[in-house]
């Protein structure tokens, strides 16, 4: 399928979105304060632009997902690859962590509040305990893919742990640890906005909340929006970092 194909097909049903939103706030349908209209939409952003309102929030979640993130990245590549590489460890912290990754993030917040409180560390806790699994069980699996004829070749030749981790385990399983980085950028996005949700005085969760107090339906959808965009912003990023670290899984996806 073409490329301009692909873009036509991909903006009907937002535009036929728009039309209908267009259609039922202008004969009046729906109350402004449920939907309100696409021109008060756009006001709305401008208001909140000139005003730094929407960087300032924006700038603050994606600093609380950027801190969360690359804390979890580290601890679910660390502690998956230890539990890849050695079965003992593995039979140790599977069952612990198949338990604790069951448990819905939102069960978290009393805990992590009554811990942590409402400020920054709170989010960040938040965030980690949201990005940690999705890295964790794709390390974790990429390590455990691992041919056994690379293994019994490594211990042929006497290899190190940090040789096999570097030379054989690792280059197997960087697609699917970039799979978990891709799952857990995205979730962390969505934890910060939730947990901006519940407890924040800042954040563009927070911002969304205070314009619902206020029955500001217009800036709600703003600030929906601006998640959206951010969120698909971010898969595309991770995407083509993925595309540039591992190439070869373009050749093979053209085969």
């Amino acid at each position: 399928m073409s490329l301009s194909k692909k873009i036509i097909l991909g903006i009907i049903i937002p535009v036929v979105i728009l039309i209908l939103w267009f259609g039922v706030t202008a004969k009046g349908l729906i109350p402004p304060s449920l939907l309100p209209t696409l021109q008060s939409v756009k006001d709305a952003v401008v208001d909140m632009s000139q005003s730094g309102q929407l960087q300032s929030d924006l700038l603050i979640s994606l600093k609380r997902v950027l801190q969360g993130f690359l804390m979890a990245s580290v601890l679910g590549v660390f502690l998956g690859t230890i539990m890849g590489m050695s079965k003992t460890v593995c039979a140790m912290l599977l069952p612990l962590v198949t338990t604790i990754r069951q448990i819905p993030m939102i069960a978290w917040f009393p805990l992590i509040i009554l811990w942590c409180g409402i400020g920054e560390l709170s989010k960040v806790v938040v965030i980690v305990i949201a990005a940690f699994f999705p890295v964790l069980v794709n390390t974790l699996n990429g390590i455990q893919s691992t041919p056994d004829g690379y293994i019994e070749v490594a211990e042929l030749y006497k290899l190190t742990k940090l040789e096999r981790f570097t030379k054989l385990y690792m280059p197997h399983a960087l697609p699917h640890i970039l799979v978990g980085v891709k799952l857990g950028l995205g979730v962390s996005w969505m934890a910060v906005v939730a947990a901006e949700l519940v407890a924040a005085t800042s954040g563009i969760g927070f911002r969304m909340n205070d314009a619902r107090s206020m029955m500001r339906s217009d800036k709600v959808i703003v600030c929906m929006i601006l998640i959206g965009l951010v969120g698909v912003i971010m898969d595309k990023l991770v995407s083509v970092l993925f595309g540039a670290l591992t190439p070869w899984e373009k050749i093979q996806n053209k085969k």
